[in-house]
């Protein structure tokens, strides 16, 4: 039992222009969890953020939506962090990862930022890289490395295709129940499930 979990937070860009970008796919397995669980998130100005909770007494998990801006995320998750007394070690952070892709997901529970904004910034405020995170890969934009660095901005910005739509539900389905597999079962388990995991499109009728 992972009774040390008490924080998730989603990574992303505030505002409806960014809403169901790629680099929103944080957000977007939170605003999943609200509507399946029938919650809605609250803005918490003290901590940066949208907020919401769900489950009770040790089941109790914080959710958390910085509004800071991606670069500045590590913001509202130190604010966070201060204001109920939490360790990083029992937050879960849910980050896009262009080096991964689509329909690929990895948890691990400590590592560098890989180049992502809103992870650097959360290493920077935390103090620390020992903090679990689950990476959804949302693909490359070109395999060339000249290229990639050009696209990269308006990559992560753009929205997910219509062809990528069943892949994106099935993702964050199973971004859930990896997160329902890490409360009961603990990282290791939880891991195992979740880096195993391979998108298969249904079969055509």
């Amino acid at each position: 039992m992972v009774q040390h979990l008490r924080l998730v937070v989603g990574l992303g860009n505030p505002g409806p222009g960014y809403s169901g970008t790629r680099h929103n796919i944080g957000f977007m397995v939170l605003e999943r969890l609200a509507r399946r669980e029938g919650f809605d998130f609250r803005r918490r100005d003290k901590l940066h953020g949208l907020e919401a909770d769900t489950g009770l007494g040790d089941r109790r998990l914080r959710l958390l939506m910085p509004q800071t801006f991606m670069n500045d995320s590590g913001r509202s998750i130190r604010a966070a962090l201060d204001w109920y007394g939490f360790q990083p070690e029992q937050i879960l952070v849910l980050v896009d990862d262009m080096d991964l892709p689509l329909g690929r997901l990895r948890l691990r529970g400590q590592g560098g930022a890989g180049g992502h904004n809103g992870l650097q910034s959360t290493i920077q405020y935390l103090g620390t890289s020992v903090f679990p995170r689950l990476r959804i890969g949302i693909g490359a934009p070109a395999e060339n490395p000249a290229e990639r660095r050009a696209l990269t901005v308006s990559h992560v910005l753009s929205p997910f295709s219509r062809s990528e739509q069943s892949c994106v539900n099935a993702v964050l389905d199973v971004a859930l129940d990896g997160l329902d597999r890490l409360k009961e079962q603990g990282i290791e388990q939880a891991r195992t499930w979740i880096n195993g995991f391979r998108y298969s499109p249904a079969p055509e009728m």
